[in-house]
């Protein structure tokens, strides 16, 4: 069955100037606009379905949010809404756009502006209505990229990490076999650009999106999705938190996924495949929080080590790792009273259902799942279902904190303490997107 595809985006930038969100503690109120941020989309159909991909350079959004605007989309389009698959890039130089109960003591974080979610949704909905106005004949084609070096695991230089790339590449048939789109899946937290930059920015993505647009021309529109990197950082990776170091490693990265769609050969590209979508609910379990007392008690630990480490010297990734301890903890203060409030079960209760998401393209696969997860769980995913399958974070909304493995947990450390699902929830995660890929 032949099938049609087509890409647009719309800039999502801020009207003016806007706290930019993913550092706490920091009254970080934006300059202006260093390279806009994007929502960014493909359709492709054919008689059976029609599927929307859609990215957006924002930090994260909450489920009620997320499903509001799948549900806008899907209307739009005359889908489902199984069929439209909705990322964040997770750029820590955008606007605020979900409210943290781990952070709400923090009061240099104001609250969402319903204005700026509002037109997040408008330019969502109108970037994917133009890309399926825009749909031609096509044929598509996937494969991986190896992106060693652009950034890793940020508790250990030789920790855990992924530098697959998942590349997912659409073009027109009858047009000398022009791209139309790229679809790039990689875990890597867009950290760059720390709490002192004032310039909106979607950080090392915005340079591998400019890189290839100069390897395969302007017509090409890349949808960026974040792999799970609740992990991962490039911070022993970068010389400094900088433009310059943001555009070496997005060029770094782009040179390893341009270089390997050059080395696809015609016979990789399909023209009659198979398109289809799936969502499935989720039941995750919570950690047992602790009393507000201990909770203290393990935010002066992680501040005494902090301290011992400014004062021996210790490298600064060393240092970085052991402040962020300090904001997880801080994270933790705030859960373990919000949990004596109440206030913990009304968010999950407004947040429900939590659900995963799978896309199907032919003998490609791309599997949604909320939250900030650890890189384990995406590698756990891809070696039980096999080639051709990528695993995408924040789809559908955040869980309030990361979900971290059981050996993060008994370590402890800032994803670990702000967390507020126990490492049981990442294997739930895993085993359902396994059942709903077989399904």
């Amino acid at each position: 069955m032949a099938i049609l595809a087509g890409a647009a985006r719309r800039e999502i930038n801020p009207s003016g100037p806007t706290a930019l969100f993913g550092y706490p503690h920091v009254e970080r109120i934006s300059q202006g606009i260093h390279d806009s941020l994007w929502a960014s989309a493909l359709c492709i159909k054919n008689d059976d379905c029609i599927l929307a991909l859609v990215s957006l350079d924002i930090l994260f959004l909450d489920p009620p949010t997320a499903r509001d605007i799948r549900k806008a989309v899907a209307e739009k389009l005359s889908t489902e809404e199984s069929c439209v698959f909705i990322s964040c890039t997770h750029t820590h130089s955008g606007p605020v756009t979900s409210r943290l109960i781990g952070w709400q003591e923090d009061e240099t974080i104001p609250d969402p502006d319903p204005a700026y979610l509002q037109h997040v949704k408008t330019q969502t909905v109108a970037a994917a209505s133009e890309a399926l106005a825009q749909t031609r004949l096509a044929e598509i084609a996937w494969t991986t990229a190896d992106a060693t070096g652009v950034g890793g695991n940020r508790h250990a230089i030789d920790g855990v990490t992924d530098p697959e790339v998942g590349i997912l590449l659409a073009r027109e048939i009858g047009n000398a076999k022009e791209l139309l789109a790229a679809v790039i899946v990689y875990g890597m937290h867009p950290t760059v650009l720390h709490e002192d930059s004032r310039w909106v920015s979607s950080d090392f993505p915005h340079y591998t999106r400019e890189y290839l647009a100069k390897r395969f021309g302007e017509q090409l529109t890349v949808i960026y999705h974040t792999a799970p990197c609740g992990n991962q950082s490039p911070r022993y990776h970068i010389t400094g938190q900088t433009f310059d170091e943001a555009q070496r490693l997005g060029e770094k990265l782009g040179a390893a996924v341009a270089d390997s769609i050059e080395s696809i050969g015609d016979d990789r590209f399909a023209s009659d495949v198979r398109l289809w979508g799936k969502l499935a609910e989720l039941e995750l379990q919570q950690r047992t929080m602790p009393s507000v007392e201990d909770a203290r008690k393990t935010l002066d630990k992680y501040r005494t080590t902090y301290k011992r480490l400014l004062n021996e010297g210790a490298p600064r990734p060393e240092v970085r790792t052991a402040e962020c301890a300090i904001f997880g903890a801080e994270g933790l203060l705030s859960l373990a009273r919000a949990r004596n409030s109440g206030q913990i079960e009304a968010t999950l209760n407004s947040y429900r259902p939590l659900e995963v998401q799978a896309i199907g393209i032919g003998k490609a696969a791309l599997l949604g799942i909320p939250g900030e997860c650890f890189t384990e769980y995406a590698l756990d995913v891809k070696k039980r279902a096999g080639e051709g399958v990528f695993v995408v974070s924040l789809v559908n909304g955040e869980l309030q904190g990361y979900i971290v493995t059981p050996e993060a947990a008994a370590a402890g450390g800032y994803e670990a303490t702000n967390a507020l699902f126990s490492p049981e929830s990442g294997k739930i995660m895993v085993d359902t997107l396994v059942k709903l890929l077989e399904a």
